[in-house]
């Protein structure tokens, strides 16, 4: 096939037929299913793309992130990560991404008056939360609860009506603290704390997980404002692995609540929610500066990987990084320095000189130092991808809501190229040649 590009349209010539065809150009991109007229004979299916792990597909024409990997932009709504980090507060990027506009004051008075209004879960929840396992993970804890929360507001499935969506978006936002809060503390063992509306998002949160016995929990406003920003960060990134999961099981017209589980359980995995752990889990193993030559030529050999390095989009430092190390030393000054800190910044400053990591634009990313922040506040690694999850909320709604709204958005259904076998007549089991395995079996048995 040879492709040529003319003014807003390819020509693509069929060298198998010598056909050729004009397929439009829009936005940088082609419609796949022009693709489908490209045949060698009427009952050819058609040309396919192929792309695991959609590397260069989109599913989506989205209003809500822009992210240029190779300049390490981000931007929310159009607003540059770094003026959101330094001057917005999570309710606020959070009204950003869901409304299109920053709000006046007003209007986040009464946004916040709502979200705050919605923390409180019903009483059954905890009934359910209870059922877990003392030892069961909270990322998984929280996966279940979200997902049941669609059986206790029957209300979301009407997802065409504008006023049930805004419900659902103060009811998640609401609640999602609450429901974080609870599994930790099921996991220690400890009674839940009850939402105080009283206090920051951030210092709400704060204070339904570590509350113990004084009548009125005091956040350090340092982690409080520090939390607030990493919940910035974490709030949307474009079609990532859960967003991507979240809009596909959407198309099948479900309740925000199962979307929102289904984007859970994606960030669950250790590739995605989870990195940060591995970060620190990689530091642990280094143990010491002075490990640290070693380590790097164990990455080198392919005897182990750079976590917190390198992004599928980011071919440039990504720009939450820089933002997240400046916060790091903030918390610090407040908790006292990480001896990890030490090894993760002399592990920075070598792989950002070291021409095998350079060559391969591998730089910091979002995960790298967000572990270490987590960590001095008091956040158990199991914690890691409940955290990102809070912060992701607003995105996944944003991106839900741009999804349920689009008129050219069908149910997932990705195609396959099939290599198994061709049709094949069925044998009975008398007539069916034995195996190896049936004779190792046969002889087990006269034992």
């Amino acid at each position: 096939m040879t492709v040529t590009e003319t003014g807003n349209s390819l020509t693509i010539v069929d060298n198998r037929t010598g056909k050729s065809y004009e397929v439009p150009v829009e936005n940088g991109s082609i419609n796949t299913m022009e693709l489908r007229k490209i045949k060698v004979s009427e009952e050819d299916f058609g040309l396919l793309g192929y792309d695991p792990g959609y590397l260069n597909t989109a599913s989506c024409k989205s209003r809500i992130t822009y992210i240029d990997g190779d300049k390490g932009i981000l931007r929310y709504r159009g607003y540059p990560i770094e003026q959101l980090a330094e001057k917005s507060t999570f309710l606020e990027t959070a009204y950003l991404l869901i409304k299109g506009e920053l709000p006046d004051k007003e209007r986040l008075a009464v946004w916040t008056y709502n979200i705050r209004h919605h923390t409180m879960t019903h009483n059954n929840i905890v009934k359910f939360m209870d059922g877990f396992r003392y030892d069961a993970h909270p990322m998984g804890i929280l996966v279940g609860t979200v997902g049941a929360l669609s059986t206790f507001y029957r209300d979301a499935k009407d997802i065409g009506s504008e006023d049930s969506r805004k419900l659902q978006v103060r009811r998640l936002i609401g609640k999602i603290p609450t429901l974080a809060a609870m599994s930790f503390r099921h996991s220690m063992g400890f009674p839940y704390v009850m939402p105080d509306n009283d206090l920051s998002y951030a210092g709400n949160f704060l204070s339904m997980m570590f509350k113990m016995t004084e009548l009125r929990y005091k956040p350090n406003p340092v982690l409080e404002r520090a939390l607030d920003v990493l919940f910035i960060l974490h709030a949307d990134h474009e079609q990532n692995c859960s967003t991507s999961s979240l809009r596909a099981v959407a198309s099948s017209g479900v309740d925000p609540f199962s979307a929102i589980a289904a984007g859970c359980a994606a960030l669950y995995g250790p590739l995605h929610g989870g990195a940060n752990e591995a970060v620190i889990r990689m530091l642990m193993k280094i143990g010491s500066i002075d490990k640290i030559p070693e380590f790097i030529q164990s990455v080198k050999d392919g005897d182990g990987r750079l976590m917190g390095f390198g992004h599928r989009v980011y071919k440039n430092y990504d720009p939450r990084a820089k933002i997240i190390k400046d916060i790091a030393f903030e918390v610090f000054e407040e908790t006292g320095r990480n001896p990890m800190l030490d090894i993760a910044l002399e592990l920075e400053r070598i792989a950002l000189e070291d021409d095998y990591f350079v060559s391969r634009k591998l730089y910091p990313n979002v995960d790298f130092y967000s572990g270490l922040i987590y960590q001095a506040m008091g956040f158990p690694m199991d914690m890691f991808p409940v955290l990102f999850a809070i912060g992701r909320i607003p995105g996944w709604l944003a991106q839900w809501i741009e999804h349920v709204k689009d008129g050219e958005q069908k149910i997932a259904r990705p195609r396959q190229i099939y290599l198994g076998e061709d049709e094949r007549q069925f044998v009975a089991m008398a007539d069916r040649p034995k195996t190896r395995l049936d004779e190792q079996m046969a002889g087990i048995c006269r034992l």
